[in-house]
């Protein structure tokens, strides 16, 4: 008899886990509170303008081919990548750098910056290709159930040169001197959830792919990554039902027997979770059924929230490449800011992505589409319209100062979004946009598990589980938990056969 799952939620993991289900002989259904797949990978079209709502960054490529590649696919039957060259480019106070793509042409640059450094970042890079093969082929594939599964000779032979006790801020001041290459380097892990002194210089791995693997763009925009997983799974049969918004997950004797949504009733052999573990726990559970205690979410270390704007204007800029950092303030203070102290920042450091410069699809033609991006600290209050205009005045002033050209006149749509938006719209405990930090108490085993400990046939996949925040991680996290999921199928009927 075919087995059946139901998977809450169509974001990058869900739509994952959904997929390697129906490629198993499962009968798969996806139900999705919104009227599109993708979850916070949605795309919002306003007055001719398109614009990925979320994920915006192109990283590890291999990792989406691999992807694909499971299902006799390609990326390239479903969409093209264009590297982008710069990748992207830092302000600085006093200083501008685009970051070529060349890695011969990074090596130039920081050599001029800092003598020395070009040999200290091969260095730095041979290192770094070593966490990412073990990080990205080990660690990132195994389910986080116990210890036993990092057993492996081979693995705990080179563990310490996966640097997993010592921070990567200090491993970034071994090879460098210069603030500028020393951000350069720290600035991949800015949403891995804590201040780089706290972050394991494992994840300097994030650098290799930053530098060495390099920085794409589907065109047409992030959200083709999103429609390409959508019609791979329908082609594998999985079934989307949008606009259900599950209210309750049904338990008898500690066994999940289906969900509540939209006044139906749905049945189901196992159900898989890709909405927001704490809100599946908290909100869609009985107490009894829950894993954790309120206590146990008090006391997580989340990755930050955002203050997103997305801008369209009546005109083109001159020079303005697809990324750009603002790295023109206090560094350390906002970064206090965000995990040490939270509070809204002072002086915030911000990103602003342009794919109009890549990709004209996203605006009407003489236009641009402007996304505008400050991290801010998990579970702020004070979320109002008046605070969001303030901010947007702040980052447009220093925008406008650092290209040399005015835009606010120029305006013709702006949509702001944040913490009590990622609540309402993703259940997002503490409105967080990145999940849990990435910190050494918070990885693998010490995640929340992807398999519940109360519920025999439920599971949870996506940022808040293992291995972690990111789309290339999602991607991941959906794989493992349906081989998990298999497994413990295959399990159970083996043993019933036995008796």
């Amino acid at each position: 008899m075919q087995k059946s799952a139901i998977i809450i939620g169509s974001g990058f993991a869900g739509m994952s886990a959904a997929s390697f289900l129906a490629k198993k002989g499962w009968d798969v259904t996806v139900l999705e509170k919104h009227n599109m797949p993708g979850g916070r990978a949605r795309k919002m079209e306003a007055n001719g303008f398109v614009f990925d709502m979320g994920p915006s960054w192109y990283w590890m490529p291999d990792v989406f081919e691999r992807y694909f590649q499971q299902f006799g696919k390609k990326v390239s039957d479903y969409y093209q990548l264009q590297r982008l060259d710069p990748s992207y480019r830092v302000y600085f106070e006093n200083d501008v750098l685009d970051i070529p793509a060349s890695y011969d042409a990074l090596k130039e640059l920081f050599e001029k910056i800092e003598p020395g450094s070009a040999a200290m970042l091969d260095h730095f890079m041979e290192e770094a290709a070593y966490k990412y093969e073990v990080g990205m082929n080990k660690l990132v594939h195994q389910p986080g159930q116990s210890l036993t599964e990092f057993a492996d000779i081979d693995f705990l032979k080179g563990v310490f040169r996966l640097d997993v006790f010592t921070s990567i801020k200090a491993h970034v001041q071994k090879h460098f001197s210069d603030s500028r290459l020393k951000q350069l380097m720290e600035f991949p892990v800015l949403f891995l959830g804590a201040l780089p002194q706290k972050i394991p210089a494992l994840y300097s791995l994030m650098n290799y792919a930053d530098v060495k693997l390099g920085t794409w763009f589907p065109v047409g925009g992030m959200y083709k990554i999103v429609e390409a997983m959508y019609h791979l799974a329908k082609e594998l049969g999985v079934k989307f039902l949008f606009q259900h918004d599950v209210e309750k997950i049904e338990t008898v004797n500690g066994h999940a027997t289906g969900v509540f949504c939209n006044g139906n009733y749905f049945e189901a052999d196992v159900i898989i979770s890709g909405a927001d573990y704490h809100f599946t726990e908290t909100k869609l559970l009985e107490s009894a059924d829950r894993s954790y205690s309120d206590q146990y979410w008090e006391n997580r270390t989340m990755a930050p929230s955002c203050l997103l704007y997305y801008v369209g204007i009546n005109k083109k800029l001159k020079q303005v490449p697809h990324h750009s950092l603002f790295f023109d303030t206090d560094f350390e203070q906002h970064g206090s800011e965000i995990y040490t102290n939270p509070q809204w920042p002072s002086a915030p450091l911000f990103y602003v992505s342009m794919t109009t410069a890549t990709d004209p699809v996203g605006a009407p033609e003489g236009h641009e589409n402007l996304f505008f991006l400050i991290p801010v600290a998990a579970g702020l209050q004070n979320d109002t319209e008046e605070l969001r205009e303030n901010y947007f005045k702040q980052i447009i002033n220093r925008f406008e100062q650092r290209i040399g050209e005015p835009i606010s006149d120029h305006i013709v749509y702006k949509k702001s979004y944040a913490v009590s938006d990622f609540v309402a719209d993703y259940n997002a405990f503490k409105g967080n946009a990145y999940g849990l930090a990435n910190t050494l108490m918070q990885t693998a085993v010490l995640k929340p598990a992807c398999r519940s400990k109360k519920v025999s046939n439920l599971f949870y996949t996506g940022q808040l589980t293992v291995p972690g925040p990111g789309v290339p991680p999602s991607l991941i996290s959906g794989e493992v938990v349906a081989a998990l999921v298999e497994k413990q199928y295959k399990t159970t009927t083996k043993n019933k056969a036995k008796v």
